[in-house]
């Protein structure tokens, strides 16, 4: 997004952040409703097309969102709804992107208010890691042919009982309703959209052997030093990786062994100090 859209996006962000805070509000519920909502603008271009007409006063466009969607979804929502409608919007799909962008965040909000947090970015890294593990279990999942349903029945035997509730949610939701979306770059961009939820970056691991407590401490201690920001370690194993380790920050990787990586961000971190 840029433009317009990024900042009623933004704006957008601190409304669901205001209204998660009091403990009236059911996050995941929300959540629910507004996936309803983004499924159905994403259905309904033409309608998409009038809430987003620039031509069109903010408030005639909000009118029209809470008459529409009426008693189908809370009041909360409702007023969300309406709130993105009054925002002017750089693309009409914009709005459909940031609706489903929230209806995300709320899920992982009720997640982080239970606690799981972690346990959901996690079982989202290693959902990933099992797809990309199996060409037939990607291929059932992201089939066009195959209906919603039967996808839906088959992550409810993956996950059902062995994952959170949101983590089935969100992955059920990406699966069901890619939006043009691969599998892969969905489950990225939730990961992202977790680690956010405690500023932390996401650093994927893949070494030869499990790291100890103390080297994903001295890990994430080092790469937070390098980053400047919290950073959430996703681990994985690869006998392949010879004699150490691949981290991976956004588009950056990192190769090298651990004791090179920390032995590299101590000097990093010294030629940033004045010299004596």
């Amino acid at each position: 997004m840029n433009g317009a859209s990024r900042e009623a996006l933004a704006a957008a962000r601190e409304r669901l952040d205001a209204l998660t805070d009091s403990t009236s509000v059911d996050a995941a519920a929300l959540a629910d409703e507004l996936a309803a909502v983004t499924a159905l603008l994403d259905r309904e271009v033409s309608l998409r097309r009038v809430l987003t007409d620039p031509a069109q006063a903010g408030e005639a466009k909000a009118d029209l969102a809470r008459r529409l969607l009426g008693s189908q979804v809370s009041g909360t929502a409702a007023d969300l709804v309406a709130g993105l409608v009054r925002s002017r919007w750089s693309q009409s799909r914009d709005l459909v992107d940031a609706l489903e962008e929230l209806a995300n965040t709320a899920d992982l909000t009720a997640a982080q208010k239970a606690g799981a947090l972690d346990n959901v970015e996690d079982e989202l890294f290693r959902f990933g890691r099992i797809v990309s593990s199996s060409t037939e279990l990607r291929a059932a999942l992201t089939n066009r042919s195959a209906p919603a349903s039967s996808k839906s029945e088959l992550l409810r035997s993956l996950l059902g009982g062995r994952a959170n509730a949101a983590t089935e949610r969100l992955v059920t939701r990406l699966v069901t309703a890619p939006r043009g979306r691969s599998l892969e770059s969905g489950l990225e961009s939730l990961s992202k959209l977790a680690a956010e939820r405690r500023d932390r970056m996401v650093a994927v691991v893949t070494s030869a052997v499990p790291l100890s407590d103390q080297q994903k401490q001295r890990l994430g201690d080092a790469l937070a030093k390098l980053y400047g920001r919290r950073m959430h370690l996703n681990l994985d194993v690869d006998p392949a990786v010879v004699g150490g380790m691949r981290v991976q920050v956004g588009d950056e990787v990192i190769n090298g062994s651990l004791a090179d990586r920390l032995e590299d961000a101590g000097r990093r971190l010294a030629g940033s100090a004045p010299h004596s």
